[in-house]
């Protein structure tokens, strides 16, 4: 009975010890269910997010890439033009060094460059060409008052002014483009005519007669008045006559060597006759008109006129440009700034 009592009493403290059972909440399982899920989504949307951006950062290292390849291809190409250019520069060289010297055109070298092009339509041609320069005291200066001081002044102001420095250089520039196998001479002439350079006809290819006008018109001083007469006079005297001519003045004539007295042209043109020092402008046209009829050139042969600026001579372009367009010359009238 004893060890009945010791087993029920066994039954009972296993069964005391049994855990009791527990409610399960399906709630809070779907819930921590839906949070996990949510995280998992979260987590994938990151990934993909990270995996299209390693995608853009390759897509782009593959351009920089391609770019890289396609300025390394234009550095090997400009390298290889730079190295061609060096060679044709070389090569250039080489043949400057193998060239003769570069002769200048001019017969005699001068300052003066770029200028020939200058006047449109002049150009210095013929088989003997006479240049009739006006040395007259007018040709000093362009304004009255400053041609009167020049002459009260000594011979170097008067070849100081700038006109006549001007002349200089067109006598040098028109020297200069005397063609090679014409005849050629410089005849300057105020009151009277004399020689600018050799007295005779000279070759344009020689040089030392080139260099004779240069160094003697450098010598000239400008004055006294205007006699073109005395000059197309001193012309027509050439062993042969001029086929062209070229005239530098600044204004029509002021004296000449005819006997005006007894033409009725210029009876009141009383300066022609020494009767008064001033010669009016409608005298010039006249004195102009008579030398050019009667001493002036022959059909057939072209005069061209260089006209230089003079205050006070409204009438020596149009009288001029009749001259040169009747013998198929040029008149021109050049800037300041030429030659």
């Amino acid at each position: 009975m004893a060890c009945g009592l010791g087993a029920a009493v066994l039954i009972l403290i296993l069964l005391k010890l049994q855990p009791e059972d527990t409610p399960i909440d399906l709630d809070e399982l779907k819930a921590d269910l839906t949070l996990r899920q949510e995280q998992e989504g979260e987590l994938k949307a990151l990934l993909d997010q990270q995996k299209n951006e390693e995608a853009k950062i390759e897509a782009e290292i593959s351009t920089l890439a391609g770019e890289t390849r396609a300025l390394e291809e234009e550095v090997a190409a400009t390298e290889e033009t730079t190295r061609e250019k060096i060679a044709e520069l070389d090569t250039l060289k080489e043949r400057i060094l193998k060239s003769p010297p570069a002769q200048k055109a001019d017969v005699v070298q001068s300052d003066q460059g770029g200028e020939e092009e200058y006047l449109l339509g002049l150009k210095v041609e013929g088989r003997r060409i006479a240049f009739l320069i006006d040395t007259s005291a007018s040709m000093t200066d362009e304004n009255l008052i400053d041609i009167i001081k020049r002459k009260s002044g000594t011979d170097q102001d008067k070849m100081d002014g700038p006109k006549w420095k001007r002349t200089q250089r067109i006598v040098k520039w028109l020297a200069n483009r005397i063609p090679k196998t014409s005849d050629a001479v410089f005849i300057g002439f105020n009151e009277t005519a004399f020689p600018i350079g050799p007295s005779v006809w000279f070759r344009g290819s020689d040089a030392s007669s080139v260099q004779h006008v240069f160094s003697s018109i450098d010598s000239v001083v400008p004055t006294n008045a205007t006699n073109l007469e005395a000059a197309l006079q001193a012309a027509k005297q050439k062993s042969d006559l001029p086929t062209n001519y070229y005239v530098v003045t600044d204004g029509l004539p002021t004296e000449g060597d005819s006997n005006y007295g007894s033409l009725n042209p210029f009876a009141s043109c009383t300066s022609l006759f020494g009767k008064s020092s001033i010669i009016t402008g409608e005298c010039r046209r006249k004195l102009f008109e008579y030398t050019v009829r009667n001493y002036g050139v022959q059909a057939g042969v072209p005069v061209n006129v260089i006209l230089l600026p003079l205050e006070g001579d409204p009438g020596a372009a149009p009288s001029y440009w009749s001259w040169t367009y009747a013998t198929g010359g040029l008149l021109i009238s050049p800037a300041e700034n030429w030659p």
